[in-house]
């Protein structure tokens, strides 16, 4: 018979996704766990991760080679539908809703019958800070997430 998991355990890995204002890691998870004395697992924390993913209420997001997997909560206000830009340099991972590329998602689909993942999809560049730009010369709101319109 297969055990369930800890709820206590499910229920602050979830508290924690919840406020995480980032993409987080297992690795991230494990630490804040340990942080907090409750022992756990990897496999375990692995597990459960797989288990929300399925009952949608996180999303999973590979973002290179040898990084691994970051995960994020959904909620109907943030991280619907967007792109993401990844700085190869400080890694900082950016969410983007930009008008241009609804365009370049629509146009691929309409011409080219094909549908893009965008929540999925990532964009490796330089971000404003390692690049040596001002970040106030952005002409997005926000700088963590931006939205071009």
């Amino acid at each position: 018979m297969k055990q369930e998991y800890s709820t206590k355990q499910r229920g602050v890995i979830l508290e924690f996704l919840r406020e995480s204002s980032t993409h987080t890691s297992a690795k991230d998870i494990l630490a804040y766990l340990n942080s907090k004395n409750i022992k756990i697992s990897t496999a375990t924390v692995y597990r459960t991760l797989d288990k929300f993913e399925k009952e949608g209420l996180i999303k999973k997001m590979t973002i290179g080679e040898g990084v691994g997997a970051c995960y994020q909560y959904v909620d109907s206000a943030s991280c619907q539908g967007h792109f993401h830009l990844k700085c190869i340099e400080c890694g900082e991972l950016i969410h983007l809703s930009c008008e241009f590329l609804d365009k370049m998602e629509k146009h691929i689909f309409d011409e080219h019958s094909f549908t893009i993942s965008s929540g999925k999809t990532v964009i490796y560049g330089r971000c404003a800070k390692c690049s040596g730009i001002k970040e106030d010369g952005c002409k997005c709101h926000g700088h963590k997430e931006h939205d071009c319109k």
